[in-house]
């Protein structure tokens, strides 16, 4: 590719030398700006991709290395695994591994390797600031949660515990991270879930959803597409082995088994604790229709959440559509005496109960 991009730009110098041409002026223009976007685009271009492979920095290697086995302490895990989940080369995943051991931090056993007390407690503290730098990109920036894991994946090898005990507090020590796993506490307490994937549910259960795993990633993002929010209340419509049907918040989802098995619900067996059916998203009010507010998704955090509050949307407010967007959106939404244009995507986490 590279040697014929060069031929290319030495035939169009070599036509300059003896006629000038707007148009080879161009074509040099536009083959150099093709250039230099292979070789110095960011995390992808070449010259990034080069350094890269003789630069690794051995503190991130172990540090990844410990989160994976921390992650899949009931696998048993080797060094192909450990490349293929990290994407390092085999002598970079052997000589961190080679130095845990000597740091005491992994050991084999029958030729698998695990984790120490001590190399436990290392990766603990990994994950523990990994979900706090989440819940900091969910409640205090504007990231979009697709953002969230790669951020965080980057601040957990700079932080300090010093740091993580500012960012915790500033936080206010919370105990769960956006995605509803638990974020362990400085001594390395972890609160426990009771929860079962969403896949396990029988017909005609209802139950809360508490946890997305946002890892594989691809299966995280089909669920994000789906507008799939933590802290709604769903009720299993199928269940069978190509797909998982369920109700929640005025519309069904179909997900694939392995998909559905990524949510974690926890199961609501009191008959006061059901949210009534009719409690569905603002996106579901038609133009001409009136609704009371119910309340806002968990989905909806920190400034964005403290935005919807400011803008009338509390509980028992009464809202309808004042404006139609013949684009699609925002939709104006009548309320307090305002009109207030919303995004879809900001309409999906007010829940209301149409009159």
């Amino acid at each position: 590719m590279l040697i014929f991009v060069v031929i290319v730009i030495d035939y169009l110098l070599f036509m300059m030398m003896y006629s000038y041409n707007p148009v080879y002026s161009l074509l040099i223009f536009i083959v150099s700006s093709m250039i230099i976007y292979l070789f110095f685009r960011p995390n992808k271009g070449l010259t990034w991709l080069l350094l890269n492979s003789y630069k690794v920095d051995e503190k991130i290697v172990i540090e990844d290395i410990l989160k994976q086995l921390y992650h899949n302490s009931n696998n048993n895990i080797t060094t192909n695994f450990l490349v293929n989940a990290l994407g390092y080369k085999d002598a970079v995943i052997i000589s961190g591994i080679d130095k845990m051991i000597d740091s005491d931090l992994v050991y084999f056993d029958n030729d698998f390797f695990k984790l120490t007390e001590e190399g436990f407690d290392y990766a603990v503290k990994i994950v523990r600031v990994h979900r706090l730098w989440e819940r900091y990109l969910a409640e205090k920036t504007g990231f979009d949660k697709a953002e969230w894991h790669g951020i965080a994946e980057r601040k957990e090898h700079e932080t300090n515990e010093d740091e993580a005990m500012e960012l915790a507090t500033q936080l206010g020590n919370p105990i769960f991270d956006p995605h509803g796993d638990p974020i362990p506490t400085s001594t390395g307490k972890i609160a426990e879930i009771d929860s079962i994937p969403l896949s396990g549910l029988a017909i005609g259960e209802v139950g809360k959803i508490i946890n997305i795993d946002d890892n594989p990633e691809i299966i995280y993002k089909q669920i994000l597409a789906e507008n799939i929010h933590i802290g709604s209340q769903i009720k299993i419509l199928e269940n069978n082995s190509t797909r998982v049907t369920f109700y929640s918040e005025g519309e069904e989802f179909r997900l694939a088994p392995i998909v559905a098995g990524n949510i974690k619900v926890f199961i609501l067996k009191n008959q006061e604790e059901i949210q009534d059916k009719s409690i569905v998203r603002l996106t579901a009010l038609n133009p001409g229709e009136t609704a009371i507010v119910e309340g806002i998704s968990k989905e909806s955090r920190g400034d964005s959440r403290r935005r919807l509050l400011d803008l009338g949307f509390v509980r028992g407010a009464k809202v309808s559509i004042d404006l139609v967007n013949p684009f699609g959106e925002p939709t104006g939404y009548y309320i307090k005496g305002t009109t207030i244009a919303l995004r879809d995507d900001q309409a999906l986490k007010i829940l209301i109960k149409k009159d």
